[in-house]
């Protein structure tokens, strides 16, 4: 069975992740940043895998910001 992408709320305790993302870019430049958020996805996209879903995520992220996740 092929895996798919999850887009419903699948973490627990999201504030600590999201406090640590923030973390992550304190005091970083724009472009310290960017690479950060770089390493972070492609250390994320070789987790997953699955090329498959990481092609839905990359389309999932390209959406217009107002069509919701699915």
């Amino acid at each position: 069975m092929m895996a798919s992408l999850i887009t419903d709320p699948n973490i627990a305790g999201i504030d600590d992740i999201y406090e640590r993302l923030i973390a992550l870019h304190a005091g970083a430049s724009a472009d310290e940043s960017l690479k950060l958020a770089a390493r972070l996805n492609l250390i994320l996209i070789n987790h997953i895998g699955d090329p498959s879903v990481v092609a839905e995520a990359i389309a999932a992220a390209g959406k217009r910001r107002s069509e919701p996740i699915t």
